[in-house]
């Protein structure tokens, strides 16, 4: 299947959502900041980011903003999943180039669609 990296800093939620994506067939890394989930995209560049937003040192709007100003990640597709559910919040999220937003807890069904859809617009490109 695919190559996810999944940025999130709770322990809990990792483990989790990387569970379902396991099981889904997908190959899943895991960093816990946003610094070290720049490190990681540029080193292994996966297929598919999830992003948390709330995460100590470089949140998740200004990682996707800096992913998306790097010439070498600039085209992996990045799912925003955070617990922050105003519409402002998804909108600024859409702004600095994030595929889609999630509110958690999200559904097994709503993320799997969600990284299938993201996956297959980034098969066309």
């Amino acid at each position: 299947m695919a190559d996810i990296l999944l940025i999130e800093d709770s322990a809990t939620d990792a483990h989790a959502y990387g569970a379902l994506l396991r099981a889904s067939g997908h190959e899943v890394l895991v960093a816990s900041t946003g610094e070290e989930g720049m490190s990681l995209a540029k080193q292994h560049s996966p297929d598919l980011i999830i992003m948390d937003i709330v995460m100590p040192g470089l949140n998740g709007f200004q990682a996707t903003r800096e992913l998306r100003r790097m010439e070498s990640t600039s085209g992996i597709p990045i799912i925003i999943m955070s617990t922050k559910d105003q519409e402002t919040d998804r909108i600024w999220g859409l702004r600095q180039g994030a595929f889609d937003y999630l509110v958690k807890p999200v559904k097994k069904r709503a993320l799997l669609s969600c990284v299938n859809s993201a996956l297959a617009a980034h098969e066309r490109v």
